[in-house]
């Protein structure tokens, strides 16, 4: 069941929210967190479905700000979705009209649970300093997706000048597969790694994020080269023993070559939008790991700018 609550207020609401809870037996409040989704009228609806299905892992309320008209009257437009209907949680769209779009924070604070954990996503475009944003101030966690700017690295790098404990970025958490089938050919001895390359599309930031923590871990160098996609299509480690490919061409499957072995085919699609932030919805802490190598990609890019 969907309510529909067309210029409505804050506190019309929340009356609104505490009598569906009591209909529903106050399940919304047994919540694992606060997902609050920023995104626009073009987005919403797969960010929200997106948002939906991690969900369905991490039990968690949705609050949707969706800006509209930055012309227009201020007023809300509220969709309350029960439990059920959306996900294990409740869901809350709210569309802000007018001025209302430039203070997201003050209109969603009043609906939040206490006491619960706040994570903030931005499908879209986010801020460049999200701890800085009147929603990313509210969230533990902040969640941004470099990919989706118009100069992804640009955008990235931008961000990680700005980094504060609990910001992370999908394009990070979309290197998991990559970084973990690399790390298990280690198990076995293969050799001192002298070396390294990972070639990927051009603008494309996961890559570089690649390059810099296979640089960190192996303190080695690493080279990165173009090719036309999708995504990352190959890493390489040079070792004293043979190289180490993991070639991937279609954005599905890959081919794992290691010396002495046959060739393995191994699963390494390219991962959805729910997929990353269902993983990113496991921990509330900082990721460390991604603190590191995001500053030391950073780093990296720095260098190589420098005039000669």
């Amino acid at each position: 069941m969907t309510l529909y609550l067309p210029r409505t207020t804050t506190s019309q609401i929340s009356e609104a929210l505490t009598a569906e809870r009591h209909s529903v037996g106050g399940g919304a409040l047994n919540m694992v967190l606060t997902l609050i989704v920023v995104t626009d009228e073009a987005d919403h609806y797969d960010a929200v479905r997106a948002a939906t299905e991690a969900g369905r892992e991490h039990p968690s309320r949705i609050l949707a700000l969706i800006r509209r008209d930055p012309e227009a009257e201020p007023a809300i437009d509220a969709e309350i979705r029960r439990p059920g209907t959306a996900g294990p949680g409740e869901a809350l769209l709210l569309r802000l009209y007018g001025p209302l779009g430039d203070h997201p924070g003050s209109v969603v604070t009043p609906l939040l649970v206490p006491d619960a954990p706040v994570v903030a996503w931005w499908p879209g475009v986010g801020p460049a300093n999200p701890s800085a944003d009147p929603v990313g101030r509210l969230a533990h966690r902040r969640i941004t997706d470099a990919l989706r700017a118009a100069d992804p690295v640009a955008d990235l790098l931008n961000r990680i000048r700005n980094y504060q404990p609990g910001d992370t970025d999908l394009t990070w958490t979309r290197l998991t597969p990559w970084r973990s089938l690399l790390a298990s050919t280690m198990d076995q001895p293969c050799g001192w790694v002298t070396q390294a390359e990972v070639t990927a599309e051009t603008q494309y930031p996961s890559a570089d994020l690649l390059v810099a923590w296979l640089a960190d871990q192996l303190e080695v160098r690493v080279e990165r080269t173009t090719s036309n996609g999708p995504g990352i299509t190959g890493a390489r480690l040079i070792t004293e023993n043979g190289d180490i490919n993991l070639q991937r061409y279609d954005g599905r499957v890959a081919t794992l070559t290691r010396p002495n072995q046959p060739d393995q085919t191994v699963a390494l699609a390219r991962r959805r939008p729910a997929e990353a932030l269902a993983e990113e919805l496991r921990r509330l802490d900082a990721d460390e790991v991604y603190e590191r190598t995001a500053k030391f990609m950073a780093a990296m890019l720095d260098r190589t700018e420098e005039p000669v």
